[in-house]
């Protein structure tokens, strides 16, 4: 990896095994906005994402404590083939890597950045070429070195097991990548609305 000068403590690799106010902004399609109503319903989202994707994206992540970006982040490791409890919040550690998917994963935090020089020296923008996924929580903290293209995902709390949660892409890649995960994600909201006991009354009836 290269090395951009600057003292790097907070980097650490896995073995292999209310949202801005002011962001840079080309979005050409409308912003994709769904309600999440469990744990299990962001996993499944970020299993998706992380099933479409294709190397070297930018996931934007914006949202306030507990409103689920962490639990999309494993989504999404899952999605790409990796562990889900291999992640973990990286808020002591600002950048963690994984590689046991079919593509790197280097996951972000920078709750804890204060100044441009401190956003300098995790290194970020190293991660922005090849085939990285880089999934970024407090991404509006480090807004002025994210990449023009990317996906921007912000989270919400709605009620007490509830949370919205907006999709958006800034780019031609990023564009793509969303419009195929929400055909993606829809196929896999018809298979989990069908009941188990409609399933099998469906295979009965196909059968006789």
């Amino acid at each position: 990896m290269r090395s951009s000068g600057l003292k790097r403590p907070n980097v650490t690799r896995s073995a292999k095994t209310k949202q801005p106010a002011a962001r840079r902004s080309a979005t050409s399609i409308l912003p994709w906005k769904l309600v999440s109503t469990s744990h299990q319903h962001t996993d499944r989202l970020g299993q998706v994402i992380g099933r479409v994707l294709r190397g070297g994206e930018t996931i934007a992540l914006y949202g306030p404590l507990g409103a689920g970006k962490t639990a999309l982040v494993r989504g999404i490791a899952q999605g790409l083939g990796a562990s889900p409890t291999a992640i973990s919040s990286p808020t002591f550690v600002v950048i963690h890597e994984y590689y046991q998917g079919r593509l790197p994963l280097a996951h972000v935090d920078l709750y804890r950045i204060r100044t441009p020089r401190e956003l300098e020296s995790t290194g970020l923008i190293e991660y922005f070429s090849g085939q990285t996924v880089t999934a970024i929580e407090w991404a509006d903290k480090g807004l002025a070195a994210l990449p023009q293209d990317r996906i921007e995902i912000t989270l919400n709390h709605r009620a007490a097991r509830s949370r919205t949660i907006q999709l958006s892409a800034t780019g031609p890649k990023s564009d793509e990548v969303l419009s195929h995960l929400r055909k993606q994600y829809s196929k896999t909201s018809r298979v989990h609305r069908v009941s188990p006991r409609r399933a099998l009354d469906r295979e009965a009836t196909t059968r006789s």
